[in-house]
């Protein structure tokens, strides 16, 4: 009987050594930080410069008694040449018991990462992925136009022109697109001016043309505003889609081939356009609302609990979006928003004035004198040509029938 029970105590010494020894070689081991007294090592420091997640518990959690405020306030002041650590990792995480006279919410926050990630996909993804947009679509704008050529009007002028678009339709668009116009360089120059002008001209000259910028963006900003809403209730009509669309959409509106699908006032593409600029623009001028004021409208806590919550972020595999957004980083992502979607829209613009200039032959006649040849309205347009036509025949008869009366 001794026997089997020693035999029992060695089994079960045997499995829990073993259990042990294999959690030990699955559960990774603490890093070492003997060396610094607990504080970040070089192996975290270049961990969370390659971007790799880590567990910095270890300093957001080394902050002190957090129910001592007394204690807490005691610190707050002039240190001279002292410094307690523990004070300062509850700023850097954002846990100390601060009580602020003046600034809400926003002067509650001292540190915040957001900066730093802010600052790093400004300097660099922004730039390039931004500016290579632009480049890329200039440059296969360029291909287009010595392959494919001008799209010219096929049959012969005949003479006879028709109001394409009246004055005040023309105002709105050439103020909606002048605007966006000092709007994009302004925002180039505030995103480039560093590395593009200040190498070449000096600071002073790259200090003025940011201020400068500044002024004329935060200004002209309201016009496109305005002329947004304005262009949107005057062509939302005519740019509902419909089955004509398709057949536009299958002959690439004749620039590629020689057929010239019938269209209403607007074709498919233009309707693209359209819709691309007031979904656009308007996301813009959300996001430059938010900017010019600054923490009074913020949009991404809130929008990503909407994601959150109907699953999109982990439709794509990225996993739950922040909720718990600084002011500062909403600031920061309102910036980010406003610029990549300005990036977009700017890109499909210039396709638009490629079209409207070097592209089309008699296309910018539409918008600079509103009158357009009967020949290019047929060859675009025919449909709306027809209906244009037929409202100028029955003028003479209703006018006929009110002289008889």
């Amino acid at each position: 009987m001794p026997r089997l029970i020693f035999a029992i105590v060695l089994k079960l010494a045997l499995l829990c050594g073993l259990s042990a020894m294999a959690q030990e070689a699955t559960t990774p081991a603490a890093p070492d930080r003997s060396a610094t007294g607990g504080a970040q090592t070089l192996d975290d420091i270049l961990a969370r410069q390659r971007g790799e997640p880590i567990d910095d518990s270890f300093r957001s959690m080394a902050t002190g008694d957090p129910n001592s405020a007394a204690a807490m306030a005691d610190q707050l002041g002039t240190l001279g040449g002292q410094s307690d650590p523990e004070l300062w990792r509850a700023l850097r995480y954002n846990s100390a018991d601060l009580r602020v006279s003046a600034g809400g919410e926003v002067a509650t926050v001292l540190v915040q990462d957001g900066g730093m990630r802010w600052l790093s996909v400004r300097q660099r993804p922004l730039r390039t992925y931004g500016g290579g947009l632009l480049l890329v679509t200039i440059g296969l704008l360029a291909i287009f136009f010595v392959l494919r050529g001008r799209v010219r009007v096929d049959a012969e002028k005949t003479g006879r022109t028709v109001t394409r678009f009246a004055f005040f339709e023309r105002m709105a668009h050439w103020t909606l697109a002048g605007s966006f116009i000092l709007l994009g360089v302004t925002g180039l120059l505030t995103l480039f001016g560093r590395v593009a002008i200040q190498p070449l001209l000096g600071k002073e000259v790259n200090s003025v043309l940011l201020i400068g910028s500044k002024w004329i963006h935060n200004s002209v900003s309201w016009a496109f505003m305005l002329a947004l809403i304005v262009v949107f209730v005057l062509w939302v009509a005519h740019n509902i889609p419909n089955r004509l669309d398709l057949v536009w959409i299958r002959q690439f509106g004749g620039i590629v081939g020689k057929k010239h699908p019938p269209a209403k006032k607007f074709n498919a593409g233009q309707k693209l356009i359209f819709w691309s600029v007031i979904l656009f623009g308007a996301s813009i001028s959300v996001s430059g609302l938010s900017l010019l004021f600054p923490f009074e409208l913020p949009l991404f806590a809130k929008t990503f609990t909407i994601l959150n919550d109907i699953g999109l972020p982990n439709w794509v595999g990225y996993g739950p979006l922040p909720t718990d957004l600084a002011p500062q980083e909403e600031m920061q992502l309102a910036q980010l928003w406003h610029a990549i979607v300005a990036f977009v829209l700017m890109a499909i613009i210039i396709a638009h004035i490629y079209i409207g200039t070097l592209g089309m032959e008699g296309a910018y006649d539409a918008m600079g004198t509103g009158e357009v040849d009967e020949a290019w309205a047929h060859q675009h347009h025919s449909i709306w040509l027809e209906e244009v036509q037929e409202k100028e025949r029955a003028k003479p008869q209703e006018a006929g029938a009110t002289a008889a009366e």
